[in-house]
């Protein structure tokens, strides 16, 4: 299991593993908890043959700066698969991402940039029948309008395991109330 840090303004920091997330408790750095999961970590027994636990919330935010994230979304192969939905978004069917490819809209060769907003996920074969045309002149449409996701939806890509609060924390930021989290 995963936690999910947030700033002290509630914006998503990082992925954090149980151990990492108990240190944050221990060190009195946890400023409030969001989210109905928890987790129970046992410790060592005591003198009266007690037994410590702590219990870690899936979400927590943390006392400390502030860091901007929001234009800060690596643009990879595995992010823009993920955005996609691991669907060619030229002719419809899902693919595994060892058969997807990275598609520039407008080709790079005619000066297209490699950004979010003129990339989209293609299967091999559509890749290959398109060429270094657009979408218009190859006769193939896109089948969804590419996007530069946000830092929420940066959080739900960065992760493949999302626990139910948590995506349900994330999606109420995503762009247009994207519909991921069938998919997650």
């Amino acid at each position: 299991m995963l936690v999910l840090r947030l700033n002290k303004a509630g914006m998503p920091q990082e992925w954090l593993n149980i151990e990492q997330a108990a240190r944050l408790y221990c060190q009195e750095k946890v400023l409030f908890e969001l989210g109905r999961s928890h987790r129970v970590l046992h410790g060592g027994w005591n003198r009266a043959g007690e037994q410590s636990t702590m219990r870690l919330s899936t979400i927590i935010a943390c006392d400390g700066k502030i860091t901007d994230l929001s234009g800060k979304v690596a643009l990879t192969n595995r992010y823009l698969f993920r955005r996609d939905n691991s669907l060619c978004l030229y002719c419809g069917h899902t693919f595994s991402p060892s058969v997807l490819t990275r598609d520039h809209i407008l080709p790079r060769s005619r000066g297209g940039q490699d950004c979010w907003t003129n990339v989209a996920t293609s299967c091999q074969r559509c890749n290959h029948a398109k060429g270094a045309r657009t979408p218009e002149e190859a006769g193939m449409p896109l089948l969804a309008v590419p996007f530069r996701p946000n830092v929420y939806e940066r959080f739900y890509l960065m992760n493949r395991r999302i626990l139910a609060d948590q995506m349900e924390f994330l999606s109420s930021h995503f762009t247009r109330q994207r519909e991921w989290a069938a998919s997650a």
